[in-house]
């Protein structure tokens, strides 16, 4: 038709990733809002060795964590192109390890306890295990929705999922159920946002399928998991060290010190490399526009940063005190000392 031109395809990603990205830092400014709210409220219904006692549990667990989609979302979302066949084998490969992995969780539940010397542990594992299923369900339908770029329903997801579990954790803790609640919290929300992966992509996967070319996404997911192990032991191992020696209100205070001052480069973090995994897998074929756009993104992200990191080292026992409550305020130069990891790159826990 005359008059009107089509859009180039490096401008329709710039516009798409500019949209993305606007929806990712929206969801994730909320998400920062709702993660400080129910950890202010749950902070002071609940004490050091309530978070210690699951921190204990999630020091072993994140560890399987890492293996649960055997990083092949990030295989699936690098692709120039993904077929039918092979994104739904992959759905019955992430399932399937995760139902292993919970197998695993619930089979190392009494060496957990034993570890520790803490019998209620292995219960808290097991349920914990859950999660493991409900992830397993819902990544390769979260890898659609970023390889379309729907990062506005994503967030819409994440953000709902977030909610679900915050309330719930709440409510538990409000009705005496202790370090229960913050359990109920951690496999509720990979279950509220595998329904919503699920609704939003319309999408069933069909069965699995020999031969359609996933080999190469095997190894390159794995490469991806070995490395996201070594990071993983290097900056946790401390956490399960704490536990073993110097008991559950060590964790429950180092954990909580460790999740405040992760909370804002951790939503910052997650929504940039979010969108700029999906943009850049799009730029495979032109070294030097990823390059720049690499490094732009990663100097916006440096310097939103560094404030935190001045404002967190010289105002520790303020936003201690404020955020968490004055029986907390041991985990004052804890946080302190951790101020300096916000502007490093690092594992959520």
């Amino acid at each position: 038709m005359l008059g009107l031109r089509r859009k180039s395809p490096m401008k329709d990603l710039k516009e798409k990733t500019i949209r993305g990205g606007m929806a990712r830092l929206c969801a994730q400014g909320a998400n920062f809002f709702l993660r400080l709210i129910s950890l202010m409220i749950l902070a002071r219904l609940l004490g050091p060795k309530d978070f210690g006692l699951v921190g204990m549990v999630t020091a072993f667990t994140d560890v399987l964590t890492l293996f649960r989609d055997f990083g092949l979302s990030s295989a699936a979302i690098q692709r120039p192109t993904v077929t039918n066949e092979q994104i739904s084998t992959l759905f019955w490969i992430n399932l399937s390890v995760g139902i292993l992995l919970g197998l695993l969780a619930v089979a190392g539940a009494p060496v957990i306890a034993a570890f520790y010397h803490e019998p209620r542990l292995s219960g808290i594992a097991a349920v914990v295990a859950l999660g493991f299923l409900f992830n397993g369900a819902g990544i390769q339908h979260s890898v659609l929705l970023q390889r379309q770029m729907r990062f506005t329903a994503l967030a819409i997801i994440n953000t709902v999922g977030l909610i679900a579990g915050s309330a719930l954790a709440i409510a538990g803790a409000k009705a005496g159920f202790g370090y229960w609640s913050i359990v109920a919290m951690t496999v509720t929300v990979p279950l509220v946002s595998t329904v919503g992966f699920w609704l939003a992509t319309a999408w069933v996967p069909g069965l699995p399928r020999r031969r359609v070319g996933i080999r190469s996404m095997m190894r390159f997911g794995g490469t991806i998991t070995l490395t996201g192990l070594i990071v993983y032991v290097a900056s946790n191992l401390e956490k399960v060290l704490l536990g073993r020696f110097w008991g559950v209100d060590a964790v429950g205070l180092y954990g909580r010190a460790y999740q405040l001052i992760n909370i804002p480069t951790s939503n910052l973090n997650s929504a940039a490399g979010e969108v700029a995994f999906s943009a850049l897998s799009r730029l495979q074929d032109d070294p030097a526009r990823r390059r720049n756009y690499f490094l732009k993104g990663f100097s916006l992200v440096l310097g939103l940063t560094l404030p935190i990191t001045i404002a967190c080292a010289f105002f520790a026992n303020d936003v201690v005190l404020v955020l968490l409550g004055a029986k907390w305020k041991d985990a004052a130069p804890i946080f302190r000392w951790l101020a300096p990891t916000i502007s490093t790159p690092r594992s959520s826990r």
